[in-house]
């Protein structure tokens, strides 16, 4: 047969007897009148009285009297929060009945949550309401270690009109355990009811939940078109010299609507290799404690920075519109200017897409090179042209020899000639002996001789 441990059944016992905090509506006093705001009602300063005594009514709230009309009953229509307050009732100066209003609306059922801003602060129980409470409302919170006979520690909860929210602090003794469970009960009353919300089971670990990143910047990295460089701060709420935190960060281009993530960042700084050339980006960091304990922080406001542009590629008439294409390698494509995306004029007859406007990026060696070339191939036109006419003055231009008239054949004169190397390119200028031919000279050959 099955035996539960002693200690085991103590605490399970503890715990079923322990009486769960009453939550009850507020009591009211015997003169007390409660209205619901937009009901009506009637005030009456006495069931049965003669009825030749006229009865008059004044309004106290806050230190001042306000006369109503006469009669034994009083009707309010459409009461407002505004209207609460003593009623009391005269026959002449002697006061017969003081009747306190109450304008209230049951409270809204609370939903707690529970959050932790770090490893020494202590534990903050909130919850928000879709609309003001009643004046008088109040919000009370019990917290107890789970399995235990001691008695719970109750906490009153204050409310916060900006934020439109309850917020209740449960104090954290030194040395507790991280991981010890504890039961938080809550319960909201008023004098038109309460209500109470449902029992939460919290550990230290669990809500922790850290604030946003401070100080977040992006900037440029100089020659890097597709990459960024991110920096943010620990919250000064988080004693980053004992306990660390990792950090989330997501990012878009502005014309994007979804984001890009990295988690699991360790540092306070993040390049990202992927930015698009030539548009802003939207970043934002969260954080959460380093092991993965509790919930993520809300994401911090929002940084704007964009990616280093070349100085050559800025042109002040047009701004740069990204059509970059992921590429195989991951980069991206070319950045197109936004008149190519133009629509049609007003007119609807359909204006220029876009000028030509281009500027030349070429390297000044390339122009060197084009430039002697050019200058080359003149010189060497100029030069055949004068040697043409030099030849016409000459009568080197000659008609044909008769048919039949033979060819005169060349016969070297004196010693072979030596190799082409020993050959000088140009021979020195030298009068030639009589008869002998200008070897030299190309007339010989435009002669016909």
């Amino acid at each position: 047969m099955f035996c539960c441990p002693q200690p085991l059944i103590f605490f399970l016992l503890a715990a079923a007897a322990a009486p769960r905090r009453p939550c009850g509506p507020l009591g009211l006093s015997q003169d007390t009148v409660l209205g619901r705001p937009g009901a009506n009602i009637t005030l009456r300063c006495w069931d049965e009285g003669p009825g030749n005594v006229t009865v008059s009514w004044r309004a106290e709230e806050r230190g001042r009297s306000q006369r109503l009309p006469a009669g034994n009953a009083l009707p309010l229509h459409r009461l407002r929060h505004e209207d609460a307050g003593t009623y009391s009732c005269f026959v002449g100066s002697h006061r017969l009945r003081s009747l306190r209003l109450l304008v209230q609306e049951p409270p809204e059922t609370p939903r707690v949550s529970c959050y932790r801003r770090s490893h020494d602060h202590d534990v903050l129980c909130e919850w928000p309401l879709r609309a003001k409470p009643s004046p008088g409302t109040r919000a009370m919170l019990w917290v107890k270690q789970r399995f235990t006979a001691e008695n719970a520690t109750e906490q009153r909860c204050r409310f916060f009109s900006k934020a439109q929210k309850f917020v209740c602090r449960v104090k954290v003794p030194r040395g507790t355990e991280d991981t010890k469970p504890f039961l938080v009960s809550t319960c909201v009353s008023n004098g038109a009811g309460s209500a109470a919300g449902e029992d939460k089971i919290i550990t230290l670990n669990g809500v922790l939940r850290p604030d946003p990143p401070l100080n977040v910047t992006v900037t440029a990295l100089e020659k890097a078109p597709q990459r960024l460089r991110v920096n943010w701060s620990y919250p000064l709420s988080w004693d980053h010299r004992f306990y660390w935190l990792r950090f989330q960060v997501r990012y878009r281009p502005e014309p994007a609507l979804t984001f890009s993530e990295v988690d699991q960042v360790t540092t306070t700084w993040l390049d990202i290799h992927d930015a698009w050339r030539g548009l802003r980006h939207v970043v934002q960091v969260r954080a959460q404690e380093e092991f993965g304990h509790g919930a993520w922080s809300e994401w911090s406001q929002e940084a704007v920075g964009a990616p280093w542009t070349d100085p050559k590629d800025l042109n002040s008439d047009m701004g740069f519109f990204s059509s970059q294409f992921p590429m195989e390698d991951g980069t991206y494509g070319l950045t197109l200017p936004p008149e190519l995306f133009a629509e049609d004029g007003a007119d609807g007859t359909g204006g220029p897409i876009m000028e030509a406007s281009a500027r030349s990026t070429a390297s000044p060696y390339a122009f060197l090179v084009a430039g002697g070339s050019l200058v080359l191939g003149i010189a060497l036109c100029i030069g055949i042209v004068l040697r043409c006419r030099q030849l016409w003055r000459m009568g080197g231009w000659r008609g044909a020899k008769p048919e039949g008239e033979g060819q005169h054949v060349l016969v070297p004169l004196g010693s072979p000639s030596p190799p082409l190397s020993d050959t000088p390119l140009l021979s020195p200028p030298c009068s030639p002996a009589p008869g002998g031919l200008h070897v030299t000279s190309l007339d010989y050959f435009f002669s016909g001789q």
